[in-house]
């Protein structure tokens, strides 16, 4: 599964991308995904929203997610 970061996101990181390599290691679901990101990455926690794409979609926690899956995670953005 390839992760992509956006925005803030990919500051927090410190990356554009990262990949789960096994099924073990992989999140089962878009909300365990984001339980794994606040815990790896504390930042996440101060976001107040955080969309997540799966194949190009717009995602709810409960989606479950693939090996093949593509994920975006999209910070809430600002501008003029």
């Amino acid at each position: 599964m390839e992760v992509l970061f956006f925005g803030i996101a990919k500051d927090i990181v410190g990356a554009s991308q990262m990949a789960f390599s096994s099924e073990s290691e992989a999140p089962e679901t878009v909300g365990a995904l984001k339980k794994h990101l606040v815990h790896t990455y504390p930042e996440f926690s101060r976001l107040t929203t955080m969309a997540v794409a799966v194949n190009s979609e717009y995602a709810q926690d409960n989606v479950p997610l693939k090996r093949n899956d593509e994920v975006a995670v999209i910070p809430p953005v600002s501008g003029g």
